[in-house]
């Protein structure tokens, strides 16, 4: 497809079975203003609904990932209800990452603030340039990244979380790695095919075992142990029912390559 080089998000597919989601507003940092939400939210829908997509890439134009909410629209609308349609929309927003069926892989160029940190932290697997730069630096605005803390608090240990939070501190790619915010980081000229490389082998396994192993890994996370195992035997019963799993069982037992369906 060809994108529409003036969307919020372009949209195209580096492989057939890959669509990258590329925010698209450099000039304003690709801030999470109401209309690039909006936008991204549509791409996420058509995205889960396209039946040849199995990886949905994340990616930004220009020097900046994300550098959060845009705060002159914030700024130029000081009003409660205006403040809580707008945090409501960025939440379904972030929940409809998990919510996807397929994985999410963020591809970060650039700084990740604020909401754009929290966007990063929503993705199943992030990597990033070995340049890129993190931080929730809302409290140097007096304003405390409530809801991209909770994004952060299940990726990074509680107090380096809060430490992050209260400081409004940056992290350099390295030590997201290190704490657990992003999976790689590489240098610019790799980032690309780094995370084409992790496309690819996500795209090699069978699709049914991934959607359903995604939706049970953030099920259970939020559960108590008994209730976690009790899904989790369920979901492995029912994937053991797909015909992927039955051949790879039978070709581990024939010593060969299995052969899937899909």
């Amino acid at each position: 497809m060809t994108p529409d080089t003036n969307a919020w998000v372009l949209i195209d597919r580096p492989t057939t079975d890959v669509v990258r989601l590329t925010l698209n507003r450099p000039d304003s940092f690709n801030a999470l203003s109401s209309e690039m939400m909006t936008a991204l939210s549509a791409a996420l829908k058509q995205a889960a609904d396209d039946p040849e997509c199995r990886v949905v890439v994340l990616a930004a134009s220009g020097r900046a990932f994300s550098a959060g909410h845009d705060l002159r629209e914030m700024r130029s609308h000081p009003e409660l209800s205006f403040y809580q349609d707008l945090f409501a929309q960025c939440s379904r927003m972030m929940l409809q990452l998990q919510q996807l069926p397929q994985p999410v892989i963020a591809q970060v160029q650039g700084i990740a603030t604020a909401a754009g940190c929290q966007l990063v932290s929503m993705c199943d697997l992030a990597v990033a340039a070995d340049s890129a730069r993190f931080a929730v630096s809302g409290i140097h605005y007096g304003l405390f990244c409530s809801t991209p803390s909770v994004g952060l608090s299940r990726n990074v240990a509680r107090k380096r979380a809060m430490e992050m939070l209260l400081t409004g501190d940056f992290v350099d790619a390295a030590t997201a790695v290190q704490e657990g915010l992003i999976n790689h980081a590489v240098p610019a000229d790799q980032l690309e095919a780094k995370v084409l490389e992790l496309c690819r082998k996500i795209t090699e396994k069978p699709a049914v075992a991934v959607r359903l192993g995604k939706a049970l890994f953030y099920q259970q996370l939020e559960m108590g142990i008994a209730a976690a195992y009790q899904l989790a035997g369920q979901t492995m019963a029912c994937n053991m029912m797909d015909g992927d799993a039955q051949e790879g069982f039978q070709a581990f037992l024939d010593k060969r390559t299995p052969s899937w369906k899909s």
